[in-house]
């Protein structure tokens, strides 16, 4: 009998990575780092990738970021305030430069703003940036943003990778950051390597080189790691993280914070009803997703991925799509699809999160009526086809923006502009109005409650389904220093802290 992927993976899992003989050194500060997979671009705004975030985090600044422990800091903001009169207001750092050595003056910052609400614009945040109703720059260092409604989280819009402040002058083609590593040299598809801006004015980094080889199997990519050909890398395979752990040279660094989902193509056939996407969410067991592709490294999400321990959890809630193929099968009948139908499930073959979850995914769904094929393109192809919305369902792996619940409003606002992250065109208004109310609301009990209707409206309305939580690590040579990954929600974020890296 010939063995399968996943017995390989698995027999590989319980036994130590084949060793070289000789370990390579790498050079007096540089660090070699594995990337998972080569950006599809570099534009400050528009979303492509963890991956791609990790490289724009170092080579521009953004107004606010996090510290080790998730709490907001000030990174060209120094501080910020709601003030009474409704308006948030930034401060900036007056030492703050960009690396061509212009100033950060509070111009540069409304007119980042403004190129990101612009109607043309395909940055991430365009819709949440277009409710601003004024911005006012009272001196160089100080800007006052006035919106159309109330945010209280709007800090918190500010720290995302896909919201680094570059200069106003800059070429469209070669925007200037003001981070403490800029782009010495690429190979498409294979490789990036960063140098570090001189005398920056963080007095960052403390690396002098991050080298950057693109490792798309992540087999290979743990196997580099472990023969030494790199010092770290992100994505650590879950069948691997054990022998991670176990190598006394190494260290494993994981949090449980992303999730995995489906979306959906609303716009026409099956899924434009919310009794199918119901039916959808009901028919999958989510322990056999965390078994297949994460090698038990994560946990069943069973609602709208609201983290445990937070204030706006709530158990009864997280347990509303709860695996019930008889509920499913159901819901299709009502919906009028008693006899099932066929469609395709767009998933990645690059990373094995994604495919395996896909396989499991298309086998429930098979039991409950819904056939699908498979389609396992590149993730650059899955980004393209997901922001056009070319599928009819896909998997779907991320992280909320942050810990609070307006962090997940990139997926469950369906209103907003078109992206690979989110269901397209979806109808799900009472999720959307939720979700408003909460970013309005300044009281925490209100807040609370806000968002605890707008968990209700989502189990109903479906702008996506919650599969699986799953484990995040970077793996790294013990002798790498000064790397945090950052709790919960945050992780995707870490590749930040790669600035703050030394070798001990």
């Amino acid at each position: 009998m010939t063995p399968t992927r996943r017995a390989l993976l698995a027999a590989g899992a319980t036994l130590p990575f084949l060793r070289s003989p000789l370990r390579a050194q790498p050079a007096e500060g540089v660090l070699r780092f594995g990337l998972s997979t080569f950006p599809p671009n570099l534009q400050p705004w528009p979303s492509t990738g963890a991956s791609a975030g990790t490289v724009k985090m170092l080579i521009h600044r953004r107004l606010i970021s996090y510290d080790e422990k998730g709490e907001l800091r000030g990174e060209l903001a120094k501080s910020w305030a709601n003030e009474p009169d409704g308006a948030w207001v930034f401060r900036l750092r007056k030492d703050a430069r960009f690396q061509n050595g212009e100033p950060v003056t509070s111009e540069d910052i409304r007119w980042n703003i403004e190129q990101i609400a612009d109607t043309k614009s395909t940055a991430y945040m365009r819709t949440q940036f277009q409710g601003v109703a004024m911005i006012e720059t009272p001196d160089a260092h100080t800007i006052r943003i006035r919106m159309k409604e109330p945010v209280a989280a709007l800090p918190h819009w500010f720290t995302g990778y896909n919201m680094p402040m570059i200069w106003r002058k800059s070429d469209a083609r070669e925007p200037v950051g003001a981070g403490p590593f800029r782009v010495a040299a690429q190979e498409r598809g294979s490789s990036i390597e960063l140098e570090a801006v001189p005398n920056h004015w963080q007095g960052l980094p403390k690396l002098k080189r991050i080298r950057m080889t693109v490792y798309a199997d992540e087999n290979l990519r743990a196997a580099a790691l472990q023969s030494g050909d790199v010092d770290m890398i992100e994505y650590v395979p879950w069948q691997s993280m054990n022998a991670v752990e176990a190598d006394p040279r190494l260290k494993l660094d994981a949090v449980e914070g992303p999730f995995m989902d489906i979306l959906f193509n609303g716009t026409r056939g099956p899924f434009a009803d919310a009794r199918v996407r119901r039916a959808v969410a009901h028919a999958v067991k989510r322990e056999d997703i965390v078994k297949a592709a994460f090698f038990g490294r994560g946990r069943p999400l069973e609602g709208v991925p609201v983290i445990e321990g937070t204030p706006w959890y709530d158990a009864e809630l997280a347990k509303g799509w709860a695996y019930d193929p008889a509920r499913a099968k159901a819901l299709l009948a009502e919906a009028g699809h008693a006899n099932g139908f066929q469609t395709t499930l767009l998933a990645t073959a690059q990373y094995g999160m994604h495919k395996d979850t896909a396989e499991v995914v298309q086998q429930h769904l098979a039991a409950v009526g819904i056939q699908c094929e498979l389609r396992l393109p590149d993730w650059s192809t899955r980004v393209s086809l997901g922001t056009r919305g070319q599928y009819e369902i896909a998997i779907h792996g991320t992280s909320a923006e942050n810990n609070d619940p307006d962090g997940l409003t990139p997926y469950f606002d369906t209103t907003l502009s078109p992206s690979h992250g989110r269901s397209f065109g979806v109808q799900a208004p009472r999720t959307v109005a939720a979700l408003a109310k909460g970013r309005a609301e300044f009281d925490q009990e209100k807040r609370v409650e806000a968002y605890k209707e707008f968990q209700r409206a989502a189990l109903e309305e479906v702008p996506l389904v919650g599969l699986a939580w799953r484990s995040q690590g970077y793996g790294m040579d013990r002798r790498v220093q000064g790397f945090t990954n950052l709790p919960g929600a945050l992780t995707t974020s870490s590749g930040g802290m790669l600035e703050q890296v030394f070798f001990g």
